[in-house]
């Protein structure tokens, strides 16, 4: 796929405002990564979830210092209801999944669900819900 393309992909982020929200993430007004959150109709989830955090990247010199769960946490404030966050369960995700069961551990008191799930596109993955409403 070229860059163009790519762009084209994204390009829907900024063309549906009510229900795609795109967020850039900053440390010291230095870009660190992007959090994406989609809401039905644009999200893979069942009907009863509201929020599905479609990417979460961080830019490797910011990860393992607490920026990755405070930019997670201030997406999920901004949003109340029942929430998605899914993951690759191949072995080169480790550190995702061990982040995300922290993460979620943390924000939710340890109140949320994991299962394994799988994607004809992208194979397997870990499904992790939770509800902050």
């Amino acid at each position: 796929m070229t860059l163009s393309e790519q762009n084209t992909v994204f390009d829907i982020w900024w063309e549906k405002p009510s229900v795609l929200f795109p967020f850039l993430i900053t440390v010291d007004d230095v870009p660190a990564g992007f959090a994406f959150v989609a809401t039905p109709p644009y999200t893979p989830c069942p009907p009863n979830i509201n929020y599905y955090l479609n990417e979460f990247f961080l830019l490797r010199p910011f990860r393992g210092n607490g920026v990755g769960e405070e930019a997670a946490r201030q997406v999920f404030d901004r949003f109340r209801g029942n929430w998605e966050v899914q993951t690759g369960s191949m072995e080169r995700n480790v550190r995702a999944q061990m982040f995300w069961r922290k993460t979620l551990k943390d924000y939710a008191n340890g109140q949320y669900s994991e299962e394994p799930g799988n994607d004809p596109d992208t194979g397997d993955k870990l499904v992790f819900r939770f509800t902050n409403s």
